[in-house]
């Protein structure tokens, strides 16, 4: 909630919600509603050095200055940087980095930030430490004098572990070193790492920021402004910006934000207690379930349990699970999530392939752990396919076990 004075001087709360709308900016030139997407790669100048506050697009433009704006304030920092993608973002902070320094990074991590930690900057000298941060004793103990970045991802990915953002915050502090979270299953709609006291969050907009599966992006935000003023150095040196067009998406699909995060959580809350009573399936990952390890942990520093639901089955392989995936009609087989249809996949073959098996799975991605993300269709529905697909399920390992024993 936010304290609003009015042209009045009268004081008067108003809601998360309904600040965010009105943070969306009516067009000063036109009074255009909608923020105006100005596509253009350069901008006029009344004198060299002299002109509008804009020069040339790789280095700012006012649409994608709009939306900078507004997720510095939705996670309430001071800088916000647009991206290419989740990825670029997530590189920006990287180059933050020099040789001989280390991550503690969490041990459940995207694949794409695995590969680029691990096949990308540790060839220039960077250490890598996997941790389950779910423990921060575990945090404090891996950080050396060289570490100079805490890697925190919570919820994970995939398998949904909640890592106490307030106490690394603390280590981190203690040791010197920047905390950065990655923010993408949670959306600033549930989660605010900066005030539980991180100094950077990251987004990849391409999910619930977006909403609709229809652009890739990626964002960042600082605490403060001149760790931001160095990101955003970076992203002008670099060039991995967000186009005017792909900013004004992320823009639109941050207005209904709140709304579709709510249903979500809603909907992934049944498809999480349905599947824990169902036979054929071994563990339910969701942090929204009462004997999930850190549901206490979720619950404090969280509105809600997100929209990502994982589970493994009890026939432990990538056979059951790839006929599983390959059965559903709702869930559609596909990479990402945070889309208002409902996705599935399979990790150990696509999100986190690059991650060695023996790795992954010592992270709890096993060979049939399944990743669902909760769009926004009817939950009796969602229910109704993940009951047939099931069932299928059974019915194909069956048959292919049969086929396998020798006459």
């Amino acid at each position: 909630m936010y304290l609003v004075q009015t042209a009045a001087k009268k004081m008067f709360i108003m809601q998360a919600t309904t600040q965010l709308i009105h943070s969306i900016p009516v067009d000063p030139l036109t009074g255009a509603v909608s923020v105006p997407i100005y596509q253009t790669s350069t901008f006029v100048q009344e004198a060299p050095g002299v002109n509008k506050g804009y020069d040339y697009a790789r280095t700012n433009n006012p649409t994608r200055a709009t939306l900078e704006s507004l997720i510095a304030q939705l996670e309430g920092g001071q800088v916000g940087i647009a991206f290419s993608s989740g990825l670029a973002a997530i590189d920006a902070v990287a180059k933050l980095l020099r040789p001989g320094d280390e991550i503690v990074a969490v041990d459940d991590i995207y694949g794409g930030a695995y590969r680029l930690f691990t096949q990308v900057y540790q060839q220039f000298g960077v250490t890598i430490n996997f941790v389950d941060t779910t423990d921060p004793e575990k945090v404090f103990n891996a950080i050396t004098p060289n570490t100079k970045l805490i890697w925190l991802e919570t919820p994970t990915n995939p398998t949904l572990k909640i890592s106490d953002i307030e106490a690394i915050a603390q280590i981190a502090k203690a040791n010197h070193c920047l905390l950065c979270v990655d923010n993408t299953f949670a959306s600033p709609a549930l989660q605010q790492p900066l005030l539980l006291g991180a100094d950077i969050v990251v987004h990849s907009a391409t999910k619930y920021l977006g909403g609709h599966s229809d652009l890739i992006a990626g964002l960042v935000v600082t605490k403060e402004k001149e760790l931001g003023d160095k990101l955003k150095f970076y992203q002008n040196a670099c060039g991995a910006i967000l186009a005017p067009f792909d900013s004004w998406l992320v823009i639109r699909g941050i207005e209904t934000l709140h709304l579709r995060v709510q249903q979500h959580c809603r909907s992934a809350q049944e498809v999480a207690e349905f599947l824990q009573q169902h036979p054929a399936v071994d563990k339910v990952y969701y942090p929204g379930l009462k004997d999930h390890p850190n549901h206490a942990i979720a619950q404090k520093q969280s509105k809600g349990f997100g929209g990502i639901v994982s589970f493994t089955l009890k026939q432990d392989s990538a056979d059951a699970a790839t006929a599983f995936v390959t059965s559903t009609q709702l869930f559609k087989l596909a990479e990402s999530l945070g889309g208002i249809k409902s996705l599935v996949s399979h990790p150990a073959s696509m999100t986190h392939k690059t991650i060695p098996a023996e790795k992954r799975r010592a992270a709890g991605v096993t060979d049939s752990l399944i990743r669902l993300s909760i769009g926004l269709e009817d939950a009796g529905d969602l229910l109704q396919d993940l009951q047939q697909a099931l069932e299928k399920t059974k019915t194909i390992v069956k048959t292919t076990a049969s086929k396998a024993v020798p006459c």
